[in-house]
Formats: C-alpha cells, sequence, structure tokens
C-alpha cells in the first residue's frame, strides 16, 4: 500500500511536512510506502539532513506549488504540476490510496471533487472533525467547514455518512447520531434543523437520539454530531482556543490535551471516491505524523467505499 503526502503543503513545509514524514515511516506497517509529492531536490535534502534513508519512502516530483492565499480552482487550473495536483492525480489513477496535505484547504476540497469527484447520490462531500470525549473516544463532528449553509436533506446524509465513519473506523457497532441544536426539545431551532429533525428520526440507517447542544459536545452523548459547516467549524475553532489557552496558563490535562489539533492530524473530506484528508496550516511534525497515520487507517479500512455502499443499498 502506498500512501501520499504533499510535501509542501502547510505554513511550515517543506521541512515540517518532511520531518512529519519520517515520523510516520518509523511508525507505518512495513508493507506501507509513504510517497512525498513535491519539488523533488529540497524534499532530497532535508531527508539527507536528517540522515535518514528508508524504502518506506519515495518521492514523486512536482515543480509547482499552490500557495495557501490562491484562489483554489484557479491555481488548480494554472497549476497542473503543483504538487496538490499531481497528488490527486496518483489518487485517481490508483498509485496511492490516500492522499493528505496540510496546504490550501480550498484547493484540496476543489481538487477531491473534480478528480477522484464525489461518490454518486452525495448532495455535499463534508469535512470531517472530531470532538474527545471524557471516557477517552472521540465523536464524528460533521461538517466543520466545506459546506456553511445546508438543506435539511444535506445534514440527514451527513449523519449517515459520519455512522458509516464511526462503524469502520472507531469500531462503534451502532453509532448514536445527534443534531447539534440550541435545545434538545424537537420544535427548537431554525427552520432547517426542524426539518433535518423530522427526517433523522424517520431514517432506518442510522440511530438518532434526537437534538443535542453545546454543553453535550464532550460528554459521550453522540458518537455523530451532525451540523452545518458554519456552526462546525466555529466549534472547531472554539475547542482549539480553549486548548492554546490552557497551554498559555501552563494547564496540562489529558483530555483537554486531544483538543489539541495535532492528536488527530487532519480533517477527512467525506462523500468522494477516495481518501483524502486536509491538515491544519500551521501543521507541525507530529500533526503531520498523525495525518499520515489517520489517512492510512483510512485506506486499510476502505472506508469511502464503505460509504459508497451504505448510500446505495
Amino acid at each position: 500500500m502506498k500512501i501520499a503526502l504533499d510535501a509542501m503543503g502547510g505554513d511550515f513545509a517543506p521541512e515540517a511536512a518532511v520531518e512529519g514524514a519520517i515520523l510516520a515511516a518509523k511508525t507505518l506497517p512495513e508493507t506501507t510506502k509513504l510517497v512525498l509529492v513535491g519539488q523533488q531536490p529540497i524534499i532530497q535534502s532535508i531527508l539527507d539532513n536528517h540522515g535518514f534513508s528508508s524504502p518506506t519512502i519515495e518521492i514523486v516530483h512536482a515543480s509547482e506549488v499552490i500557495e495557501m492565499g490562491e484562489h483554489p480552482t484557479k491555481a488548480l487550473s494554472q497549476k497542473p504540476n503543483s504538487s496538490i495536483a499531481v497528488g490527486f492525480q496518483l489518487l485517481k489513477g490508483g498509485q496511492v490510496a490516500a492522499f493528505s496535505s496540510a496546504g490550501n484547504t480550498g484547493a484540496m476540497h476543489v481538487g477531491a471533487m473534480f478528480s477522484v469527484k464525489t461518490i454518486e447520490g452525495v448532495m455535499r462531500p463534508a469535512i470531517t472533525g472530531f470532538s474527545p470525549q471524557v471516557d477517552g473516544s472521540y465523536s464524528v463532528i460533521l461538517d466543520v467547514g466545506a459546506n456553511a449553509d445546508c438543506k435539511p436533506e444535506v445534514l440527514q446524509q451527513f449523519a449517515e455518512i459520519g455512522s458509516v465513519y464511526a462503524r469502520y473506523i472507531f469500531n462503534i457497532e451502532n453509532p448514536r447520531v445527534g443534531l447539534m441544536n440550541l435545545g434538545e426539545e424537537e420544535q427548537k431551532g431554525t427552520l432547517v434543523t426542524q426539518a433535518a429533525y423530522q427526517l433523522l428520526k424517520i431514517n432506518s440507517k442510522i440511530n438518532f437520539i434526537g437534538n443535542i447542544e453545546g454543553r453535550d459536545l464532550f460528554v459521550n452523548k453522540a458518537d455523530v454530531i451532525v451540523c452545518d459547516g458554519f456552526t462546525g467549524n466555529v466549534i472547531l475553532k472554539m475547542a482549539e482556543s480553549i486548548y492554546e489557552l490552557l497551554k498559555e496558563r501552563h494547564i496540562y490535562d489529558p483530555f483537554f490535551d486531544k483538543l489539541n489539533y495535532e492528536a488527530v492530524g487532519g480533517s477527512p473530506i467525506l462523500g468522494v471516491n477516495g481518501n483524502v484528508v486536509i491538515g491544519h496550516g500551521v501543521s507541525t511534525p507530529l500533526a503531520i505524523k498523525n495525518m499520515v497515520l489517520l489517512s492510512e487507517k483510512m485506506a486499510v479500512s476502505g472506508i469511502f467505499t464503505k460509504i459508497k455502499e451504505a448510500l446505495t443499498s
């Protein structure tokens, strides 16, 4: 199996990306090879500086780089030899089982939709986050940024997609689905969440437990948390800020340490025909390592095929 990583993506790339790849290579199974996509001379120089040489890492040259502030669609069309474009070419061609990057989020999202493309029947692919729970587990939360506005039918599909992910990645047999809202009562919320509630409660594919509130985020009330991308992104960024505030005050706790973006490493794009993970722009080597390991776990599970099967059954 081969896992591809954009070595040029992120605010601290390529150094942080390559250093993270080295950390990941020491953890991945011997049967898994890590493919670094980017400017070959620079990548090789960093590997040499770290004295790292292993058959588990190979380099695929990509001469161009999509910068963090570039327009995603324009950049992908104008830079066909960028590390992101080449990474998606490898994924589309089946040469790698997963592709991850801490680079331009928009370019990764657009690249996924126009290369490996959306799974038939998926209305809106979702960027997925993870919420740590007090019992040591994680809940899946989607969407966390791809779709600021969602129709009720889209939220219902997020519930189905998130349930498949929780079942096959977190090994939860019958994941509990909660709709993020401003109250537990069925009639609470916006017109969209009220309509979504009616769809979710009669959906036999999921284990819907009803509305949940912000205070339920970490207390193991739901395994899958459904919300629009606007709400999900606010939740995600707020959780990250809590970790940073505690760190500044030298307060450390195993639970709150899981709010650190480095702990998981990245956010999968679910609903496309491939395993794609987006990392934080400020990803450190540790975050890159965990992003690669998440990509490998998704590839081993065959999660996107599981989602495809679930939506067509």
